[in-house]
C-alpha cells in the first residue's frame, strides 16, 4: 500500500481537489493498492467541506469531492505516509519544519510532477471560477 498526502494552506481548494483527482483516476484505472488524503498547513477550516467552486469545478468532470472534510496537517502524518505533495513553497516550508530532518525526504512539490517552471499552483481561493479551472487543469 503506498500512502499520499496532498497539503496546502487551508485544506479546501487545491489539495482536496488533487485528492479527488488522483483518487477518480486511480479508480477509473482499477488501481487499488494507493491510501489518499489531504491536508492544510492551517487550521482555520478544519472540519469544513471543500469550497463550493472547488466542488463545482470537480463535479463538471465527474468527480465528487463534497463528502471531504479539511484537517490540518499533523507531525504523525510523516509517519503514517509515504508522500507527502505541497502544493507551493510556501506551504512546502511549513511541512519541512513539522517533518524534520530525519523525514523531510517524504516531503515533495507537486509540480515537480509536471512539465514547466513554476513550482506553485496557483491558490485560486480570492478570485472567481476561473482560477479553479485553471487550478484544475
Amino acid at each position: 500500500m503506498i500512502k499520499i498526502l496532498f497539503v496546502c494552506l487551508g485544506n479546501i481548494c487545491q489539495s482536496p481537489m488533487a485528492e479527488g483527482i488522483l483518487r477518480a483516476e486511480l479508480q477509473k484505472r482499477g488501481i487499488e493498492n494507493v491510501e489518499i488524503d489531504s491536508a492544510g498547513t492551517g487550521s482555520w477550516h478544519t472540519g469544513e467541506p471543500p469550497d463550493r467552486r472547488a466542488t463545482a469545478e470537480v463535479a463538471a468532470r465527474n468527480i465528487d469531492i463534497s463528502g471531504l472534510r479539511a484537517r490540518q496537517v499533523t507531525s504523525d502524518d510523516f509517519d503514517k505516509f509515504d508522500l507527502v505533495i505541497a502544493m507551493d513553497t510556501d506551504n512546502f516550508e511549513s511541512l519541512r519544519h513539522t517533518a524534520g530532518p530525519s523525514r523531510e525526504h517524504k516531503l515533495k512539490m507537486f509540480l515537480d510532477y509536471a512539465p514547466g517552471g513554476d513550482q506553485n499552483v496557483p491558490d485560486p481561493y480570492y478570485g472567481g471560477p476561473d482560477g479553479f479551472t485553471l487550478v484544475l487543469n
